[in-house]
């Protein structure tokens, strides 16, 4: 015990970001979190808790990934759906937009089902003596994905430690004094789903159902929005948590109203958790006991130490890929916590190491989120608090899941891109059922959002979803681009050839059946939205309903692009190749408009809300790349017009979207303006705050409320300003704002399977290292001349810079450093 006892406290020891020194990757506080906004986030994945880091009354808000409410979708919910199709486009075309956007409420299905929380749990400690809390500190250090609360009271002092663990499916709670047999406190579980309390073998369980249907949280006209019976077996999986405390030398005892310990000087805690969920299309019927029962009984046979030590080198295999220093800073303001830094920034201060946590901190998010088979990070990655989470914390489709997964492939953690493949496969079937049934087309689509049953019809409960939103049906053309992103960062021809491809021509033979000639002869879309946006089509008069909208436009010519080029890389399919491209040709143009900008609508219609936080036209320049400042600079700086037009100011996601766009048009100063607006914290923990997006002082993103995507899209576009790789070249540093003068990142990914690590200073490249795991023809863009050390190649001049060509071999990894000058 007594050896144990010493590695506990070492390891507590060494997570303090003032004793270890531990560069920028720690987010520390002086007070426990008084609110969610304030918790700090752990995950393996699939588990994940919210830790507030209280004195006497700990709070552990649990979620389990899989825990949604609901069962197998419901097939053809809306037989009359087809029968207005043409109704609609006849309106379309006749400008009666009104109309059309009534009868499109007709032909909407059901509202997703809700992701759930698991259960709270608390342990309330009490102390001898009657002595203040002294030398109170929490932490969060994201490179080793340990959350650390230490205190004083009575000159004992009490050491916390939270990790969830991805090799051993447990979240670990360690708790230890410095001082011998002070431990006394009592654990307790409770849910605000249906749950009861039971006690076997020393574990306490708490077991329950999820509710058949939730109801969205802005859906309020149900008498009962939380349905837990409806008479469907398949709808309401059951869930179980299960927990059990260790000690060598105090007493536990465990009974239904928790387990209570006394005078222990070190405790281990195991939670365990599982639902029903058996796949999609499935009754949720999978044994959760069982399940829960293994991970936790496993577990136990190993001591605290082994667990950490798993756990340790689980999490650095994925996040020590990648390191980032800006401006030689590595340890300046290491005095300051996390909130006190936030709010300096915040005044102007400079601190790019807090730049440089908050890049690092959507990959901590990313690999705590994005690990369970089939279930991607979803508006909440895994962390939600709500029985009715803002948009039922679901998969939404028109902008926000992508962006989850947008820094994925750059940012070397294409593993947990595998996720939302899985997704995109279920869509892809239940998809093709509703194409089927609501279009009598072929190939298979998706709507707004999704869940974790798949859900691909229009949304709308029948009637009670805006069209402008409810019936955009370009979600699984969109999330195509992913599978193909994944083969362009990889090379995987595997994957190409097996997964993607088939997925990617599905979606376009929904294309070909949704796309009809306009009276020009262009093939568009009718009907067609810009989510979630309106246009003035009349004095007084908005619409949402159009016709072939640009962001429809953008995506159809993406994934035509895409899979033709899959099908020549894959030697298949070349008539349909040959249809791709001729009906890509006669797809409605980009169009310009009367302020230089880049139309959003098929006219050049003026918007209600000209600052609207959506930049659906933009999807052309950013994620795809279809407009480029090398390609076509004309539309390049249309689309630019656009931004300037729409502002700056906005919600939390929007504004990452905007730090990849004004970083993809090469303008560095003003995507870090931007970046930095997305590290605007705020205080409240209301929706509806008047600041507009930024940041809670635990650093998630601040939509508001909490979305993840901000924070993912927040990383991702940090990563565009630094390496791009979308033209068939690596561009180092394409967008570098003036303010980073100096820095190495080691560890980003470019298309083409090379991994990249750069230096610079004053701006300039000063040295890279590129590996490549495929071998190919490398072109380097930079900045200035280079050469490539060993092979002594040296760049060429371009318009604006320099281009350098390396033969590369497979599995071998080529120096570059700055060229002599004459």
């Amino acid at each position: 015990m007594k050896n144990i006892f010493k590695f506990i406290f070492l390891a507590g020891t060494q997570l303090l970001a003032l004793e270890s020194k531990a560069q920028n990757n720690t987010l520390w506080y002086k007070e426990p979190a008084s609110v969610w906004t304030d918790a700090l986030p752990v995950g393996n994945g699939r588990l994940g808790a919210m830790v507030f880091g209280k004195v006497d009354d700990e709070l552990l808000q649990l979620n389990e990934a899989t825990l949604w409410s609901g069962g197998p979708v419901k097939q053809n919910v809306n037989p009359d759906a087809f029968s207005y199709l043409a109704q609609v486009r006849e309106a379309l075309f006749k400008g009666n937009y009104q109309q059309a956007h009534d009868l499109e409420k007709k032909m909407q299905g059901l509202y997703t089902e809700s992701y759930l929380p698991l259960a709270d749990l608390h342990i309330k400690q009490t102390y001898k003596g009657n002595g203040a809390v002294k030398k109170y500190f929490r932490d969060l250090n994201i490179q080793d994905a340990v959350a650390t609360t230490r205190y004083q009271v009575n000159g004992v002092t009490f050491t916390r430690q939270v990790f969830a663990s991805a090799p051993d499916q447990v979240i670990v709670v360690c708790i230890t004094s410095d001082k011998p047999k002070q431990l006394n406190f009592k654990i307790s579980t409770s849910s605000q789903l249906r749950f009861t309390h039971s006690v076997s073998n020393t574990i306490l369980a708490l077991k329950g159902k999820a509710p058949a249907h939730v109801d969205p949280s802005y859906v309020n006209n149900k008498k009962e929005p939380i349905v837990y019976n409806d008479n469907d077996s398949c709808r309401g999986m059951r869930y179980a948590l299960l927990v059990k405390a260790v000690s060598n030398d105090g007493k536990i005892t465990t009974d239904t109203s928790g387990i209570s310990v006394k005078s222990a000087s070190a405790v281990t805690i195991y939670l365990s958790a599982a639902t029903s969920f058996n796949g999609f299309n499935n009754c949720p019927n999978k044994d959760e006991n069982k399940t829960a029962l293994a991970s936790l009984n496993e577990a136990v046979k190993k001591p605290y130490s082994k667990l950490l030590e798993a756990h340790l080198a689980d999490f650095h295999k994925y996040f020590n890929r990648v390191s980032l220093v800006l401006n030689n800073d590595r340890s300046s303001n290491i005095n300051l916590s996390t909130i006190e830094r936030l709010r300096n920034y915040k005044k102007g201060a400079n601190d790019p190491g807090l730049e440089s946590l908050y890049f690092q901190y959507g990959r901590y998010l990313l690999i705590s989120s994005s690990r369970t088979k089939n279930v991607p990070a979803n508006l909440q990655g895994i962390w939600n608090k709500e029985l009715r989470a803002p948009w039922s914390s679901n998969y939404t489709s028109n902008i926000n899941v992508q962006m989850n997964y947008w820094m994925a492939e750059d940012c070397n953690l294409s593993e947990m891109h595998q996720p939302l493949f899985g997704l995109i496969k279920e869509l892809s079937v239940n998809g093709a059922q509703v194409a089927k049934d609501f279009y009598h087309a072929q190939g298979w689509v998706t709507h707004h959002n999704t869940d974790i049953w798949a859900l691909a019809n229009p949304v709308g409960d029948l009637g009670g979803g805006d069209p402008k939103w409810a019936n955009w049906a370009m979600g699984g053309d969109w999330l195509c681009r992913h599978l193909w992103e994944h083969y362009l960062y990889t090379g995987d021809k595997q994957f190409l050839k097996n997964v993607a491809y088939p997925i990617m021509k599905g979606a376009a033979r929904f294309t070909f059946n949704w796309l009809i000639a306009d009276s020009s002869g262009h093939l568009v879309t009718a009907p067609s939205m810009s989510p979630e946006n309106d246009f003035i089509y009349a004095p007084g008069k908005t619409g949402d309903v159009s016709i072939s909208t640009t962001m429809d436009m953008g995506i159809i010519r993406d994934l035509f692009d895409n899979l033709a080029e899959a099908s020549r890389v894959l030697g298949v399919d070349a008539n349909f190749r040959d249809t791709l491209m001729a009906k890509k040709a006669k797809l409605l143009p980009y169009q310009i408009g009367s302020k230089g900008q880049l139309q959003e609508w098929f006219k050049d219609y003026e918007s209600p809300d000209p600052h609207h936080r959506h930049v659906s036209h933009l999807y052309s320049v950013y994620p795809a790349n279809e407009i480029s400042v090398s390609k076509n600079p004309e539309l390049a700086a249309a689309a630019k017009r656009s931004l300037e037009l729409r502002g700056d100011e906005s919600t939390g996601w929007s504004l990452a979207w905007k730090v990849n766009l004004w970083a993809r048009l090469r303008d560095g100063n003003h995507a870090y303006k931007l970046y930095r607006d997305l590290l605007r914290v705020t205080d409240q923990s209301d929706y509806n705050y008047s600041e507009g997006g930024g940041l809670y002082p635990n650093m998630l993103d601040a939509h508001p409320p909490f979305q993840i995507d901000g924070n993912f899209g927040g990383t991702s576009g940090l990563a565009e300003m630094l390496l791009q790789s979308q033209d068939g070249n690596i561009h180092l540093l394409p967008a570098l704002p003036d303010t980073w003068k100096n820095g190495e990142i080691k560890g980003l990914v470019a298309r083409g399977a090379y991994t990249i690590n750069i230096k610079w200073k004053s701006n300039k490249v000063t040295g890279a290292e590129i590996f490549s795991k495929n071998g190919g023809i490398c072109r380097v863009i930079t900045n200035v001349p280079m050469v490539a050390k060993v092979l002594n190649i040296q760049s060429k001049k371009t318009q604006d810079a320099y281009e350098l060509t390396i033969p590369t071999q497979k599995g071998k990894a080529y120096q570059l450093a700055a060229a002599k000058t004459p």
